[in-house]
């Protein structure tokens, strides 16, 4: 059991502070599962579950520690048990499936904010899914976003898993080693911190976001903004096609990245892994 104040995540303890209007509601504790994200798609895809609530928009599953956890291109994800923030939320948005993107973009900024708001600690996003910290003058990655879509026969978002890992109290003896150097809150800011202010803030941020984005907002230039690879010579991989190397000039609405290469061609890139390089 944690030692830290307002560390706990179990439902009776989340749900009575929670602040929110429909994300988190249901919320679900568990001490050990094999994936979050996995697990919330059998609930949604389950048609002996149709009446069940954890099917509804806003579902949220919260696990101590997940066994087969996962980022993008199934990396593992790794966390000590109590470790971090280890949860995915279950939405139906009905959009058209390249707004898909703008969820992550959501994801991304509720996170940030949740960190500079409950950890006193300045936070950038790494294109595509990464949060990331300033630390010791390299960018250290705290947290991986993914995103789990399935869509309707009229090419609509159907439903979309969002999965969120977050390092919050993991010793840097304890931290996976990474192409990316991984950090933990606890490790940037030199003190624990409670993992419940930080849900509550992380969910609260996603839910305005959401609703502003189903209204028609698009988070794009907030979340462009707070990019680091924008400006930086990169190396971008994708699959088994030959590694593009550019300039990384921008996005576009949906979170497209465009490259510029030395021939001065500019490429748009979908999905890939971007290394930030020397020029």
């Amino acid at each position: 059991m944690s030692q830290i104040p307002d560390d706990q995540l179990d439902e009776a303890s989340v749900r009575a502070e929670l602040a929110t209007t429909w994300l988190g509601r249901p919320y679900h504790y568990v001490a050990d599962i094999d994936s979050t994200n996995d697990r919330l798609k059998e609930w949604a895809a389950d048609p002996a579950r149709a009446a069940d609530p954890a099917r509804a928009t806003g579902t949220v599953l919260l696990a101590e520690f997940q066994s087969a956890g996962r980022g993008r291109l199934d990396r593992r994800w790794e966390a000590p048990p109590g470790g971090g923030l280890l949860f995915s939320a279950l939405l139906r948005p009905g959009w058209p499936a390249r707004q898909g993107a703008w969820l992550t973009m959501l994801a991304g900024l509720a996170v940030v904010a949740a960190i500079e708001s409950v950890a006193g600690r300045p936070a950038r996003l790494k294109w595509p899914n990464d949060v990331v910290l300033d630390h010791d003058g390299a960018w250290r990655k705290v947290c991986g976003l993914l995103l789990d879509s399935t869509l309707d026969p009229a090419g609509r978002l159907e439903s979309a898993i969002l999965g969120v890992g977050l390092n919050v109290n993991i010793p840097a003896e304890q931290l996976p080693v990474a192409p990316m150097p991984p950090i933990s809150l606890q490790v940037a800011a030199g003190r624990p911190i409670a993992r419940r202010p930080l849900l509550l803030a992380l969910l609260d941020r996603l839910e305005q976001g959401y609703d502003a984005a189903d209204a028609g907002q698009s988070p794009w230039a907030e979340w462009n903004a707070r990019l680091i690879t924008i400006g930086q010579a990169v190396r971008v991989s994708a699959g088994s096609s030959a590694a593009l190397e550019g300039l990384a000039e921008g996005t576009d609405e949906w979170g497209q990245l465009l490259v510029r290469d030395a021939a001065g061609r500019q490429h748009v890139v979908a999905a890939g892994d971007v290394t930030l390089r020397d020029r």
